[in-house]
């Protein structure tokens, strides 16, 4: 059995920050460490911000790039989403998304809520 558990929303005035962390827990020995962050704002669908591959590698989408930091903790099986200069726009709820690879994630939480207003 596989849970993912996000943490770290919020509300925040636009320029603020937040720091949204990825915990998964199992009941076998896989470290999931391929892991992504998703955001899906009112009325839109679910969108790929940040990704981590199983080697550490990230990428971001065009939306988030230079203002978002995807980083992991291999010891405590976490990966976080520091999240600067935001902005209304980014209001939504946060996924993390985690699996064996990055073509193969396919464990969900059940999101956190980012607020983003003055």
């Amino acid at each position: 059995q596989v849970r993912v558990v996000e943490s770290g929303g919020g509300v925040v005035q636009p320029g603020g920050s937040l720091r949204l962390s990825c915990v998964v827990s199992t009941t076998n020995n896989f470290n999931y460490m391929a892991r992504a962050w998703y955001r899906q704002a009112p009325g839109k669908e679910r969108e790929l911000l940040a990704a981590i591959t199983s080697g550490g590698r990230p990428s971001y989408s065009d939306s988030v790039k230079d203002r978002f930091t995807i980083t992991r903790d291999t010891a405590k099986m976490t990966v976080d989403l520091q999240m600067n200069s935001l902005k209304p726009e980014d209001t939504g709820i946060y996924y993390c998304n985690a699996g064996p690879a990055a073509a193969d994630r396919p464990y969900w939480g059940q999101g956190t809520q980012v607020t983003v207003s003055s």
